[in-house]
């Protein structure tokens, strides 16, 4: 085969999967148990979504003339999960240069090949939070995306979802900072300071610019006789003073209560009213003051103690959130657990007693309402997208299994096709993983994940301590 037609069949493959990615799909599901998340569980019914968007649920819905028919007798057809936290399809994590790295975001460090991203895909996950790392206290703006394997970062992005950043409190920062480079913060203290100072520069930032476009429509007018000089634009000072108008959400890494109430009272001082705590291992502490302040909370169902900050936490956290009237979300956090988000919120039943129904909504609707896309997933609703998971039994069953994902209407999932090398270890031996540790300790490591201090591994057979 000659290279000139190696080139173009990878061409043509390239344009015939960039076009499938961006299609919207359509597709009947019917005669299944369908999980509305906000209207009830309908028994024996028909989902149809039609151009990407769910057009119709009901019973015996006509098939239209050319589109896909799926038979979910015996199965359950809920929305796709959300994860509020992930770090999967990320090329990289950290800016950790600066304890302040507002000006950067994700969406340019996003890798649509990402294998994790199939996997997640085979436990019914339809969309994700790219979050930055820990590293920062303020660090860089997050991406939503759907998870649409294969295709684009554009192809990717979740059109018109609000922007979000991430913060961190507590060891990360002042680790990585503090002790790594011997800036502020050092300790718990110094991170309260660098919001507040950086806050308070923004405003200054704001005032700056205000002045400026006042005195050159002064100038403009004949009013002024000299034009104003303008002042630099500072993209880190433009994403702050959004943040303190209500225009970018915060997400922020945090695990003890004294340090989520201290962000709190500094939110209040500043008029910042969104807001999510992911993590927040001591959030059960407060709950009802998080209710009182509208704050959110995104939590591991059971997994605490892998550092020292976080070893006082229970498994009734979410439970607790929840009963308080707190809007709370199961995340992952990680490419493992992300595959079985089903079975963490299946852990809030166990542990606390949470109905079935809030379980569910702790990897659908909650997510949705933290990322503020909820008008359009996160539940089974005419109108919205069709994003959708089938699956073989009920989904918070340790038995079941995600048998079909949809994203707007477009199959991403098929059990039944599930190529072979697609469960393949990518690195079987550990010899990619035995190099980044040897790198790791001749260079130092400077970054900061949610997990940075914890000795434990992933791979697809589970954790590694």
């Amino acid at each position: 085969m000659t290279m000139k037609r190696i080139v173009l069949l990878f061409l043509g493959l390239c344009v015939s999967f960039s076009g499938y990615a961006q299609e919207k799909g359509s597709v009947l599901i019917t005669n299944g148990t369908v999980l509305t998340i906000t209207d009830g569980n309908k028994e024996n019914t028909d989902v149809l979504i039609e151009n990407g968007i769910i057009t119709r649920i009901g019973k015996d819905i006509p098939a239209p003339k050319g589109i896909k028919t799926v038979d979910a007798t015996g199965k359950y057809v809920m929305p796709g999960i959300i994860d509020a936290h992930s770090h999967i399809a990320a090329v990289d994590v950290n800016e950790w240069t600066h304890p302040v790295t507002a000006e950067v975001s994700m969406e340019e460090s996003v890798n649509p090949n990402d294998i994790n991203i199939y996997w997640a895909l085979a436990g019914g996950v339809t969309s994700i939070h790219l979050m930055h790392g820990s590293a920062n206290v303020i660090g860089g703006q997050n991406e939503t995306l759907k998870l649409r394997y294969g295709s684009s970062m554009n192809d990717m992005r979740f059109k018109d979802a609000p922007r979000t950043i991430k913060f961190a409190l507590g060891e990360n920062p002042t680790r990585v900072h503090g002790q790594g480079f011997n800036v502020q913060p050092r300790t718990r203290m110094g991170v309260e300071q660098v919001i507040r100072n950086h806050f308070d520069a923004a405003l200054d930032y704001r005032r700056d610019r205000q002045d400026y476009l006042d005195a050159r429509d002064a100038y403009e007018k004949g009013e002024r006789e000299s034009p104003p000089v303008p002042v630099a634009r500072n993209i880190r000072m433009e994403t702050l003073v959004d943040i303190i108008e209500g225009e970018i959400r915060v997400h922020c890494h945090s695990y003890r209560s004294d340090e989520i109430m201290m962000l709190m009272r500094v939110f209040e001082d500043y008029g910042i009213k969104s807001y999510t705590f992911q993590h927040a291992n001591e959030a059960f502490k407060i709950a009802p003051e998080l209710r009182k302040n509208n704050a959110y909370t995104s939590v591991f169902s059971d997994w605490w103690a892998y550092k020292f900050e976080v070893y006082y936490s229970t498994a009734f956290n979410a439970s607790i959130l929840n009963a308080n009237g707190v809007i709370n979300s199961i995340n992952s956090d990680s490419g493992e657990l992300i595959r079985h988000l089903n079975h963490e919120a299946a852990k809030t039943v166990h542990y606390g007693e949470t109905s079935k129904q809030d379980a569910l909504k702790m990897i659908t609707i909650n997510p949705a309402i933290q990322l503020g896309i909820d008008e359009k997933v996160g539940s089974l609703e005419e109108g919205k997208h069709g994003d959708v998971a089938i699956w073989s039994g009920h989904p918070l069953s340790i038995y079941s299994v995600a048998e079909a994902t949809f994203i707007d209407g477009q199959q991403y999932f098929d059990r039944s096709g599930d190529p072979d090398d697609m469960r393949l270890d990518p690195d079987p031996e550990g010899s990619f993983a035995e190099a980044r540790k040897r790198w790791y300790e001749e260079h130092g490591r400077r970054g900061a994940t949610c997990m940075e201090g914890a000795e434990i591994r992933f791979s697809k057979r589970g954790m590694q301590f």
